[in-house]
């Protein structure tokens, strides 16, 4: 009688346990989890499910394993938001697979993304061909972003926390130098103040970062 107390006291401790190191991790949809978090998720699951089967072993040897990963998180989360190299190596960015009907076989390639991939994603966007696409893009959740033709184009961020995107002036057909000549006219000498900019309408819009 006394194993079936401290499991039931047990399993309702690790519930609130994790339902709290759930919401201190932040609010995202379980499609949109990055690969560190989804490496968390299954780590904290299988300390858990031990907790629950050892019955002999300290609850708190159970629950450190749990915090250490909960600042692992953490740590990740704010070294991400602070900048943008690290958030792309953790999260991965964003792949065009798909401009003006084409599709480009070897991004599919280098993502291990199949045909039958794609024109699933394609129906469950409401796209009956490939032609209609403008830009299809595959996102580090692995959801597909769909552009049609006669939708208003994506406009693409020249810099994003202070990080020049070079690729995305290559595909514009711009450089660095343009760049900083534009911002130049803005009053803005240093890239790495500038928190958003983007190109629309032939304008170049800039957001400066909070002081």
């Amino acid at each position: 009688m006394e194993d079936y107390l401290i499991i039931i006291f047990r399993t309702c401790f690790l519930y609130v346990l994790i339902l709290v190191i759930f919401r201190l991790m932040g609010k995202r949809e379980v499609g949109e989890l990055s690969v560190m978090d989804l490496v968390i998720f299954v780590i904290i699951a299988e300390v858990a499910s031990f907790a629950l089967d050892d019955l002999e072993n300290p609850l708190f040897d159970s629950i450190l394993p749990m915090i250490i990963l909960l600042i692992i998180q953490i740590l990740s989360a704010y070294l991400s938001l602070k900048n943008k190299k690290i958030r792309d190596l953790i999260d991965g960015d964003p792949v065009l697979l798909v401009r003006d009907g084409v599709i480009f076989e070897h991004e599919m390639r280098k993502q291990r993304y199949n045909l039958d991939d794609l024109c699933q994603q394609l129906r469950e966007n409401g796209v009956g061909s490939v032609s209609e696409i403008a830009y299809a893009y595959l996102e580090p959740s692995g959801n597909l972003s769909v552009y049609k033709k006669d939708e208003k184009a994506f406009v693409y961020p020249l810099i994003v926390d202070g990080d020049v995107q070079e690729r995305h002036l290559t595909i514009l057909h711009k450089d660095v130098d343009w760049l900083l000549a534009e911002l130049a006219k803005q009053n803005v000498k240093d890239p790495s103040t500038v928190f958003f900019c983007i190109l629309e309408d032939n304008k170049l819009h800039v957001q400066l970062k909070e002081h």
